[in-house]
């Protein structure tokens, strides 16, 4: 997995984090949703850079 790719996925895992916790903290349903969402998006990208990556070696 690059560097960047690493970063990317991290930022999209954390501001997913953030989304759901001022949903939840607002009782906005949509943005915890959303943020759960993007979640979700940040680790099947993680998990396809890995496969990936076990494929190169």
């Amino acid at each position: 997995m690059g560097y960047d790719d690493k970063i990317d996925n991290a930022t999209e895992n954390t501001a997913g984090k953030v989304k759901e916790g001022v949903g939840r903290a607002t009782d906005n349903e949509r943005l915890e949703a959303e943020g759960r969402n993007d979640q979700a998006s940040a680790n099947l990208k993680q998990a396809g850079e890995k496969i990936k990556d076990a494929f190169k070696s």
